[in-house]
């Protein structure tokens, strides 16, 4: 496989890894939880992050499973900015979807998520098969 057919490979598999996690996989609970004054938000945040760090480590593994750590990363950073998005003392205080302020905060969890996943191809490209 050609560098080129594997970022190619890897911008498709993340990309679909991101969908499924972030929306079918994303149940109600969790995002109900997220954005909870107090620490109840913790484990249905850990559980959603941890969900897209499996499925990080899945593409890490098959390109090189030196680099299962990426998939670790993966879980900080999405933990991380889902709190502060959702936190209601964060970004969470803006929750009126009729609002421009509510997409662009949307706008910019996703792309800290794909600059995340951008990061890791990277490594991947240079470290890989």
């Amino acid at each position: 496989m050609t560098d080129f057919e594997l970022l190619f490979s890897l911008f498709a598999a993340f990309q679909i890894k991101h969908f499924l996690c972030d929306f079918p996989l994303q149940r109600e609970f969790m995002i109900a939880k997220k954005g909870s004054e107090n620490w109840d938000f913790f484990i249905p945040l850990l559980i959603h992050s941890s969900v897209h760090a499996f499925f990080s480590l899945a593409i890490i593994l098959v390109v090189n499973s030196n680099l299962w750590w990426l998939a670790i990363v993966d879980l900080i950073v999405h933990f991380i900015m889902d709190r502060i998005k959702s936190g209601r003392r964060y970004l969470g205080r803006f929750q009126d979807t009729t609002k421009a302020v509510y997409w662009n905060i949307f706008g910019f969890d996703q792309m800290v998520h794909h600059f995340t996943h951008y990061t890791i191809i990277w490594f991947l490209v240079h470290h890989g098969l």
